[in-house]
């Protein structure tokens, strides 16, 4: 499981406190071409100060939504793909660098790919149909896993969530084709159309590959898959951290499911012998998990484990393969046109194989080694704000208050890059084996975490490659992490005045240091160990809280982007919060870095009013409502366009600058206003 807090937004690069420009050189930042005069911002802020951009832009074909954010990300890859073919006659034999060009030539070889067909899937296939009895199915599971396979039990090693001085091996549940279980719960007219498309889809696919019994195979792999879809937990009860946190001696796993052959799936897992514990997040779907194993034919499952290999495999086998899974999961799904490029597909291979040596690379050419202390100012302002605010918080009282201030205390940052990189001699790439170059990374990637087992916890590793466009935090090791492709324009002006960036990036750091605070992360300690509720807060005070968030899961839910899909408030609660929690603190430390000073008017806006401009900015963005439908049901993030309309009413501050009054469409009243930070 993910346990990192994730922005799914953009920071940037700011200069600091102060700028050292004349106030008379500064520039407001805004980029008012794309304001919609006909709207007032009395009625809806998000779209006079986005409206032209919004009317103007369409969503590219290869995308089901397309903002900010995808425009960062766009020119990143293009800054990457200019890295990865200046190696051509560069790149030296046994290097990393001759891995990366192989890897991505490879790819780029389709008449070789289409010559191949999907040969490259015979040696999972013979693995798959070897096994002669159900006991073999959980090794098989193991092996598959390993590779990369989407299988019923995902697993994962990380930081123990209840010591911090040691990691754990964690299994979860998994194996599902389509994105969330409530398709295929759910008989809403559109998740209904999906799941009859998908059962098609997995038809033809099957039909591909010359098989006679592909109509039958298809309508037993969705019985099974809804088998297990009702076993699974929700998104919202596995945002419990406690709730998902059940520890089983390996000895003591056979009580959870007697079906299931744990001796064996543990054998094959790499885990005997390197623990004596590990973490099961789903306890009842295992034992659920177990009864279909016994209960399902094995054939049936055979079929099954087929169809994932051949799934997942799809992107990287002949045109036929491609097409076929891109009708399904891009068109069907989410609404989106046509493939990508098969380059920006081959940059995104190497990323996932061979993510830090590309990110060396990248870092060195466009990531200069100032851009740290740059960074590192800006988050100084948001800690110190955060610090100043937890002093004055109505609802948090004197004990919690001093928990508060030890865990902001104890908060790591880490911007750009790793200070030690990846080491991938190991990693073997052929040039034209592209499948079995993917098999060979996840593994590589799996030893790599299970060889963490029985050591101590390398608190400077990273989740995320520095050319990834994202921020996190992450609970457990109490750190923020801003990569280096985030920290970079259009998100940054360094001709503007400072309102306008910490009104955009600000506030994105502030949402990521919030996340220490929010119904999640408020339940573990500065160095990262879970003390579940009430967490360091007092009862009382988690009972204020716990009010105001009620408050803002009805404020949220309120919200359908697609008529009859509403925004699920207890799904994206975190993300709420440190919306929320980050535009407050980012406003305040705003304040904080004026020194008392007034600040400047600039194009006839305040800095007041610069500053919730930039918030909008940020979050701008156009979506297709497929993608829209598989957000709502899988993703904890509320829909750009409601996160860039909904947080800037809760704070009085917002209405002062506007003038915005009881009568005005963006007016809530205060009794109806959240207030956190």
């Amino acid at each position: 499981m993910n346990r990192n807090c994730s922005a799914f937004s953009l920071c940037a690069l700011l200069v600091g406190a102060t700028m050292t420009a004349s106030a008379a050189s500064l520039v407001s930042g805004i980029e008012r071409q794309y304001i919609d005069p006909t709207v007032r911002v009395e009625d809806d802020f998000y779209q006079h100060v986005n409206g032209k951009w919004l009317a103007n832009t369409p969503i590219p074909a290869d995308k089901g939504r397309y903002g900010s954010f995808d425009k960062l990300g766009d020119d990143t890859l293009d800054q990457l793909r200019g890295i990865v073919e200046s190696l051509q006659q560069a790149a030296s034999p046994d290097t990393e660098q001759r891995k990366i060009i192989d890897l991505y030539s490879g790819f780029l070889d389709e008449p070789g790919i289409e010559h191949r067909g999907a040969t490259p899937l015979q040696a999972d296939f013979a693995r798959i149909e070897a096994v002669k009895s159900k006991q073999q199915i959980p090794a098989l599971l193991a092996q598959l896993g390993r590779a990369g396979i989407n299988v019923p039990v995902a697993s994962d090693v990380h930081q123990d969530a209840k010591d911090s001085t040691r990691y754990v091996f964690d299994i979860s549940q998994g194996g599902l084709g389509m994105p969330d279980r409530d398709y295929y719960l759910q008989d809403e007219t559109r998740l209904k159309s999906v799941r009859d498309k998908y059962l098609a889809h997995i038809q033809t696919m099957f039909e591909l590959g010359g098989s006679r019994t592909a109509a039958q195979d298809a309508r037993n792999i969705l019985q099974l898959e809804t088998a297990l879809a009702r076993a699974q937990w929700s998104r919202v009860e596995n945002r419990d951290p406690v709730k998902t946190y059940n520890r089983y001696d390996l000895d003591k796993l056979q009580a959870l499911a007697a079906q299931f052959n744990w001796p064996d799936y543990l054998q094959a897992a790499g885990v005997q012998g390197k623990t004596t514990y590990l973490i099961v997040s789903q306890p009842s779907y295992f034992t659920n998990l177990g009864q279909l194993i016994q209960e399902t034919p094995l054939s049936t499952w055979k079929t099954y484990l087929r169809w994932h290999v051949l799934s997942d495999s799809a992107p990287y086998l002949s045109q036929a393969y491609v097409d076929e899974h891109f009708s399904f999961y891009g068109t069907t799904l989410r609404g989106i046109e046509q493939n990508r490029l098969r380059w920006k597909r081959g940059i995104s291979l190497v990323e996932s194989c061979l993510g830090e040596s590309l990110g060396k690379l990248y870092v060195e050419k466009y990531f200069p080694p100032q851009a740290k202390h740059r960074i590192d100012e800006l988050v100084s302002n948001l800690m110190a704000a955060y610090r100043a605010d937890i002093h004055t918080l109505d609802w948090m009282g004197a004990e919690t208050r001093k928990r508060a201030e030890e865990k902001l205390a104890k908060f790591t940052t880490k911007i750009g890059y790793p200070d030690k990189w990846r080491d991938y001699r190991r990693l073997r790439i052929i040039r034209d084996d592209v499948l079995g170059n993917l098999r060979r990374a996840h593994e590589f990637q799996y030893a790599h975490d299970l060889a963490k087992l029985g050591k101590p916890v390398d608190r400077n590793e990273w989740d995320m490659t520095p050319q990834t466009v994202n921020a996190y935090y992450n609970p457990e090791k109490n750190e923020i992490v801003f990569p280096a492709a985030i920290l970079q324009p259009p998100f940054f002006n360094a001709q503007a005045d400072d309102a306008v960036n910490y009104g955009g990036i600000g506030a994105v750091i502030g949402h990521e240091i919030s996340h220490g605070f929010d119904d999640q992360g408020s339940q573990y300690d500065g160095n990262g160990n879970l003390l579940g509720v009430p967490g360091w807060f007092t009862q009382e005070d988690l009972e204020n809280f716990r009010a105001r968030t009620h408050a803002l899961v009805e404020q949220y839910a309120a919200y359908s982007p697609v008529p009859g899909f509403p925004i699920n408030g207890e799904l994206t609660l975190g993300e709420n919060i440190a919306d929320n929690a980050g535009l407050a603190i980012a406003y305040k430390a705003y304040q904080l870095s004026l020194g008392g000073t007034v600040a400047p008017v600039i194009d006839g806006l305040s800095g007041d009013q610069r500053f919730y401009y930039g918030w909008a900015e940020v979050w701008r963005g156009n979506a297709r409502d497929n993608e829209l439908i598989v957000r709502l049901k899988s993703d904890p993030h509320s829909p750009e366009f409601i996160r860039g309309r909904v947080p800037e009413t809760n704070l009085a501050s917002f209405y002062a600058a506007f003038g915005i009054k009881e009568g005005d469409k963006m007016y809530r009243p205060p009794d109806k206003r959240v207030s956190l930070w």
